[in-house]
């Protein structure tokens, strides 16, 4: 008799893959919960597939994004300024503004705008600081994200974008004057500094909405800045810089007599419509996803030997 034949199973073990590297990139990052929490190998053709998608973090393409912003841009400034002025109804407004702002016991803008005021150097650099860093830095944040947060980027653009359209209904539904121009004894800081401040003042006036105060999208802006820095700025000087941003932001536009209080308030509650977009979109908040966006690979079946 022979020998009894034992066999033996012979366990597989697959090869490390190649791209375990390009793994590593997201390990910083918090899991990808809620609707964008999707299964790489759906590519189903249908509605609900396309839509799945579509709510992964990609990888933003240069070209689409600068036409995408300033075509948005562009949109955006017609329609604000192709609002009708209603110059008797804003200043209406403003002074029920200016009124309730007594009884909340918080209307200083005018003592704030007069202070601030007397001191030359400072309302003269205000001036220019209302007129250049709301665009500077808010572009300067999208180019941020894009280059170093790809993974990220789209989600806080639909963050900004939505507080933006959001905005345009205020502007239509309640035109408001800013402080400068009720007759209640607030400075006009541009006019009388003889700066390029406010493209509301002087000769470039003629080309802007003068009663589309509410809401303030100098604070909507500065706030999403302020909070994308904090969330995502590895350094404590960047995040102390970015919420320190909105504030002084809030310090500029009422010294300057552009805005009150209220408008204030205003764009943080377009804001907070702007997260909760994006919000419902990707199923959580923009700054929770993936740093790095990974593209869907399908899965490679091996097929089983013989």
């Amino acid at each position: 008799m022979g020998e009894p034949t034992v066999k033996r199973r012979t366990r597989l073990t697959a090869a490390p893959s190649p791209d375990g590297d390009e793994e590593t990139k997201v390990a910083d990052s918090p899991p990808i919960t809620g609707a964008s929490a999707v299964r790489t190998g759906d590519t189903a053709p249908t509605v609900r597939g396309w839509l799945r998608r579509r709510r992964l973090p990609h990888k933003p393409r240069i070209w689409f994004e600068i036409l995408l912003i300033a075509a948005g841009y562009w949109i955006y400034s017609k329609i604000r300024n192709a609002v009708p002025e209603q110059r008797t109804e804003a200043l209406r407004n403003a002074r029920w503004i200016w009124d309730a702002e007594h009884h909340l016991g918080i209307a200083v803008e005018q003592s704030v705008n007069h202070a601030v005021n007397s001191v030359t150097w400072v309302i003269v650099t205000m001036n220019y600081y209302y007129a250049t860093l709301h665009f500077i830095i808010t572009i300067g944040v999208l180019v941020w994200l894009f280059v170093a947060h790809p993974g990220r980027y789209a989600a806080a653009r639909t963050v900004l974008g939505a507080t933006t359209v959001v905005a345009l209904l205020g502007y239509y539904l309640f035109p408001l004057a800013p402080p400068r121009l009720l007759s209640k004894g607030f400075i006009d800081t541009v006019a009388v500094h003889h700066t390029w401040g406010s493209v509301s003042s002087g000769d470039l006036k003629s080309v802007s909405n003068q009663y589309a105060a509410m809401p303030s999208m100098h604070i909507g802006w500065s706030l999403w800045c302020g909070l994308t820095i904090f969330a995502l700025a590895k350094a404590p000087w960047a995040r102390i810089l970015g919420m320190l941003y909105p504030v002084f932001t809030l310090s500029v536009i009422v010294s300057t007599a552009n805005h009150f209080w209220l408008d204030a308030v205003g764009g943080v509650i377009c804001l907070a419509f702007g997260y909760a977009v994006a919000y419902a979109w990707y199923g959580t908040m923009p700054y929770r996803l993936p740093r790095f966006a990974v593209e869907p690979r399908r899965r490679r079946t091996d097929p089983v030997g013989a």
